[in-house]
């Protein structure tokens, strides 16, 4: 019997592999400084896993609405209108997820039909690229070289661009170069969307987490919301990786798709989480919580860059990254190819990193090392990984 060829043309997540290897490392009983995964190092906020416990014991058990509870619905469209300032319909304009890789893989599916092409940045999380592909649609590949601050030049935008085109994927802050395009930049964007009658996809799931000014969110630009899906989730902001709970805010036809998405894949997010989820976006102890988890980041970039400053290896050079938990290293002074750089750095120093690579060919040479890890661990991976460059 034949296997379905598609699948043969992408691997795993190498995030999510690699988090399973090293753990299986754990497991034999190696000492590993995990700087590979996106998963903060927080609990969730207790007061969120009250609100959980005690919706399980007044037995909401059972299925939900599939395009969410009313609580969560207006909880979201209340978080959107006070952090992105945009103001959708809870009734019709946004649907809950299982996580944001359901609410992105649902944006996908209702506005994409096969052999429609999908404009993608590179370097980019491999699951923009994975997904897309998987729903049959071509992909093209926009260059965003570290030379031009790891965003797409509009030339490149432009050449990539062609009668089959359907959607512009971005991600801001980004994984995994924690880049944040200006706001004149995205205007233009959607300018350019609007010329070529395209939709824009825009993953926003670290646009809580910024260091320096707050992301402007793609829908916020003057008549761009009629053509923007936004996919968002709790994981991050909030520390609820693992509850899997997410939203995709979009026009009502294309919530109209994904309702239909849903409930042939997912049914519904468990009736629990949503009521925990809706506690977590409008508490306001919840978003304190949530505001020291981003000045744990902000500390832990700054731990970085101080000893970058400090240790000055010309082999490992760190641009400060503007957003989400990341820190994309430059190594391409090695001469080395990536993979192999974070196999020997795991092997030899019982660091766990992502190689560049993994987001795409422009990210060849650099590696990624988050700082949703202690700071003790966030120290020590770093000075290690220099201490494994300058020994070469």
């Amino acid at each position: 019997m034949n296997l379905n060829a598609q699948f043969e043309l992408f691997r795993q997540s190498p995030t999510v592999a690699m988090g399973d290897r090293i753990s299986a490392l754990k497991a034999s009983g190696r000492k590993i400084v995990g700087l590979q995964q996106g998963d903060p190092d927080f609990t969730t906020p207790q007061a969120v896993i009250d609100v959980a416990v005690k919706a399980l014991q007044s037995g909401l058990t059972h299925y939900g609405p599939s395009r969410g509870a009313p609580d969560l619905l207006s909880a979201i469209a209340h978080k959107l209108t006070r952090d992105e300032g945009v103001a959708y319909d809870p009734a019709s304009e946004i649907i809950v997820t299982h996580g944001g890789i359901h609410a992105y893989f649902s944006a996908m599916q209702s506005v994409l039909n096969p052999g429609d092409e999908a404009l993608i940045p590179d370097p980019t999380w491999a699951t923009h690229v994975n997904l897309a592909m998987m729903l049959r649609a071509e992909v093209v590949r926009v260059p965003a070289p570290a030379e031009d601050g790891f965003i797409p030049s509009f030339d490149a935008w432009a050449r990539a661009v062609t009668p089959k085109t359907r959607a512009i994927v971005l991600n801001y802050p980004s994984n995994p170069t924690g880049i944040v395009p200006t706001r004149a930049y995205l205007q233009k964007l959607q300018d350019f969307a609007k010329a070529h009658d395209l939709w824009v996809v825009t993953d926003e799931v670290y646009g809580s987490l910024y260091f320096e000014e707050k992301p402007a969110s793609l829908a916020a630009f003057e008549g761009a919301k009629e053509r923007t899906l936004i996919v968002q989730s709790l994981s991050k902001t909030y520390a609820m990786t693992g509850w899997r709970v997410g939203f995709l805010a979009a026009p009502a036809p294309v919530i109209e798709n994904a309702i239909k998405a849903g409930q042939n894949s997912i049914t519904c997010v468990a009736p629990f989480i949503q009521k925990a989820a809706a506690f977590a976006l409008t508490d306001p102890g919840v978003q304190q919580a949530t505001a020291q988890m981003r000045a744990a980041y902000a500390r832990r970039r700054a731990l970085v860059m101080k000893l970058s400053a400090e240790l000055e290896s010309e082999r490992v050079r760190v641009t400060p990254p503007q957003g989400a938990f990341y820190g994309f290293l430059d190594l391409r002074a090695m001469h080395m190819n990536d993979v192999e750089m974070c196999e020997r750095i795991l092997e030899e120093k019982s660091v766990g990193l992502v190689p560049g690579s993994a987001f795409g060919d422009q990210g060849a040479g650099f590696i990624r090392m988050s700082f949703a890890a202690s700071d003790e661990d966030v120290e020590t991976g770093f000075r290690r990984i220099v201490e494994w460059a300058e020994a070469q």
